[in-house]
């Protein structure tokens, strides 16, 4: 037997056991409850999927960023001039050159002529002297012999004494006349040997000033001459750093095309120019043709050091963007830094731009890590 009730939805059935009913509403409250709890375990559930991140990352070397001693971090550029540089003048002013013995990039020994002066004038003025000095030289060896023949006639009276003194006298004379007429052949002939204009030094000629037909005279050497061809670095270096450095220095010059050569500091300049603050450093460098005079060098003194910021090769990343660094933030994770360069000295890199002193970096730039990536970060032995 079935009753029916006014709600439809509940249905009493007759057993012979005891009556029990059973709502059908119970089912969506059943449902909300298993839904709080699944959200309860899912609230839970971040930090210990962050523990086990943290606890599967990736193990990096890291070293912070800080200043270090650059050994050959100091560098200074200058021109490239001779050793010692020898002006060629003429020492006559009024002859015309006829002949250009050499040119520029020339190598010249001592003593060597560069130049021929027109002589054709002198030739005969050198003549006519010797001429006069021998004539001089005649008429003093009559007077002496005069003078020889009143010796011990004095207070003879066979002359009288200021005849005696006079002939004395113009043996002394003419013998001096003639010692001044030989000291002007002498000056002509010296004249005549200064036609050829001839080098003090060898050398290199680095410089040359003169034509065929050019008048000697005025202010401009005819040649510029490098002694014995040395040319070395002056370079300029500011004056808190010179007491760094000191004469027998070793330092890495390069050229203006990218060559490398080895140097030597060879003065220390005592003094500062009170204008620039900046004193000279000359740096002896190798007898070699790419090494000219009026070029331009830079200097990397190895034996000077100095503080910046730096970090290992190992940790600069270099690719189509430019230089970089892996940084390690506050929350372990990995970022593209860029930076800029400078010199490099016992596998170190000074930084000339990028992340402040005392930031972690990757040791190991190489290592296959990625921006974003967590890391856990061990300190670099």
């Amino acid at each position: 037997m079935e009753l029916h009730g006014d709600d439809p939805t509940e249905t009493f059935m007759t057993h012979p056991g005891p009556r029990r009913a059973t709502p059908r509403g119970l089912a969506p409250v059943l449902v909300v409850a298993l839904a709080l709890g699944a959200l309860g375990l899912t609230a839970c559930q971040p930090k210990a999927t962050g523990d086990k991140a943290q606890a599967q990352a990736r193990a990096v070397s890291v070293i912070a960023i800080g200043p270090r001693d650059m050994q050959g971090g100091l560098t200074a550029s200058g021109a490239l001039v001779p050793w010692e540089e020898v002006d060629i003048f003429p020492q006559l002013t009024t002859y015309r050159v006829i002949k250009v013995l050499v040119d520029e990039g020339d190598h010249v020994k001592a003593g060597q002529a560069v130049a021929q002066l027109d002589d054709t004038l002198l030739r005969e003025q050198v003549a006519q002297a010797q001429a006069l000095a021998r004539q001089q030289d005649v008429q003093a060896q009559r007077a002496e012999e005069e003078a020889d023949r009143v010796k011990g006639l004095d207070k003879a009276g066979i002359l009288a004494q200021e005849q005696i003194d006079e002939r004395r006298f113009a043996a002394q004379a003419a013998r001096a006349q003639a010692k001044a007429q030989e000291a002007a052949a002498a000056d002509m002939r010296n004249r005549e040997a200064m036609m050829a204009v001839r080098t003090p030094y060898a050398g290199l000629v680095y410089e040359r000033n003169v034509r065929v037909g050019d008048m000697g005279g005025g202010t401009t050497p005819w040649y510029r001459i490098a002694r014995d061809g040395r040319i070395e670095l002056a370079a300029d270096v500011s004056s808190d750093a010179l007491d760094k450095i000191h004469a027998g220095d070793k330092v890495s010059v390069t050229l203006a095309d990218g060559t490398l050569v080895d140097g030597v500091v060879r003065l220390v300049s005592p003094g500062v120019d009170p204008t620039t603050r900046l004193g000279r450093v000359r740096v002896s460098l190798p007898v070699r043709p790419d090494i000219r005079a009026g070029g331009f060098a830079k200097g990397r003194f190895l034996s000077a050091a100095r503080s910046a910021l730096a970090l290992p090769e190992t940790a600069i990343r270099y690719d189509a963007d430019g230089a970089s660094v892996l940084v390690i933030g506050a929350d372990d994770r990995v970022a593209r830094v860029p930076v800029t360069t400078g010199q490099r000295a016992d596998g170190y890199v000074e930084l000339l731009s990028g992340p402040p002193a005392g930031t972690r970096v990757v040791q190991r730039a190489a290592a296959m890590l990625s921006p974003g990536d967590l890391v856990r970060p061990v300190p670099a032995t």
